[in-house]
């Protein structure tokens, strides 16, 4: 899929305010109490998504987010496959008041990669 400029651009901007978590950090985070949270669509989720995150669609993570995650302390990763959405969301969740929201660098795929090393 080719990404607008537009696109690229705010979901650049939203990278530079969100610290990223590296693919090999996620499991030791999970094991921690973290919360992992996959924004992708239904369909993309069903195929594939972290054991035991909970899924908000990003077209409806604003909407629905505080009644999901009602506690704006939750440490939160958020992920989609590769990083726009996912660093876009956590920017997002950030505006709204959650304070401890990362994402992960290179999304599901890059996670998946590690694993499979």
């Amino acid at each position: 899929m080719a990404y607008s400029d537009k696109f690229i651009q705010m979901g650049e901007a939203a990278r530079a305010r969100i610290s990223p978590v590296q693919p090999h950090e996620v499991d030791a985070l999970l094991a921690d109490g973290v919360l992992a949270l996959d924004i992708r669509d239904k369909e993309e989720h069903d195929a594939d998504h972290i054991a035991g995150s909970k899924h908000i669609s990003r077209g409806k993570l604003e909407m629905n987010v505080e009644e999901e995650i009602p506690n704006l302390d939750t440490l939160i990763i958020t992920y989609c496959n590769a990083n726009y959405r996912g660093a876009l969301s956590a920017d997002s969740l950030q505006a709204l008041g959650y304070g401890n929201v990362r994402y992960i660098e290179g999304g599901l795929k890059a996670y998946r990669a590690w694993q499979n090393k």
